[in-house]
């Protein structure tokens, strides 16, 4: 059984626990989360949980920065 996901207004665990200027919206949902910096990512725990189903545990975030 899942937990449930909280409203979009609430944020991501981790955005509570990173300085403010590593915070930033999920690439799916806009939620704020921990985007920038150590142990940042593109998306929060509930759309990653969704995309760890969809696409297997190996999915993982590639950057496309030069």
């Amino acid at each position: 059984m899942t937990t449930p996901v909280p409203p979009i207004s609430e944020p991501d665990p981790s955005a509570l626990n990173c300085p403010g200027d590593q915070v930033g919206p999920c690439a799916t949902c806009q939620r704020k989360t921990q985007k920038y910096g150590r142990g940042g990512g593109p998306l929060c725990q509930w759309c990653m949980a969704s995309a760890l189903r969809q696409w297997g545990p190996k999915v993982r975030h590639t950057s496309t920065r030069p």
